[in-house]
């Protein structure tokens, strides 16, 4: 089912929520303690004819960007990407040790069982730009995940 992205404010923990041609699902924000200004947004977006990422939103945080972490050699490097491409008919796993949403100078600690507020903008191969919103739920490790796997990873320790 399709739904306008105007009507998009939606509990994500166990849906699907799609734009136009964009499915994101089981989209997750890592906790923070008191006193961490960043974490991390992880999640799937599929995109049946092909998207572009262009722009991500929160009001829980001063900076919200999409980035990329990827060994070059032994050191792990991290970078902002300003578009994500989105192939059509595939999934892209935004996930820990690979392209995430960077959530930094937070307004406020992120519990364990609270939500955020996130816009992403979504671009079509015509120029076209669509908006989801979602309400996305805070967790320590991907729902589903156990605490020992590797999404456990605390990715708020980073620097940037």
């Amino acid at each position: 089912m399709k739904l306008k992205a105007l009507t998009l404010i939606a509990a994500l923990s166990c849906g699907s929520v799609y734009a136009q041609t964009v499915e994101v699902r089981d989209a997750w924000v890592r906790t923070t303690v008191p006193g961490q200004n960043a974490t991390g947004a992880f999640m799937k977006i599929t995109a049946k004819d092909g998207a572009k990422l262009v722009a991500v939103a929160s009001p829980a945080a001063g900076v919200t960007e999409v980035h990329e972490m990827k060994m070059d050699g032994d050191i792990m490097k991290m970078r902002a990407v300003s578009v994500l491409d989105i192939p059509a008919g595939k999934t892209l796993e935004l996930k820990p040790g690979g392209y995430h949403m960077m959530l930094m100078d937070l307004k406020a600690p992120l519990p364990k069982d609270s939500t955020v507020l996130l816009t992403l903008v979504f671009q079509d191969a015509k120029g076209v730009e669509s908006k989801v919103e979602l309400k996305v739920p805070v967790a320590a490790v991907a729902p589903g995940a156990k605490a020992g796997d590797m999404s456990a990873m605390d990715h708020g320790k980073h620097k940037h």
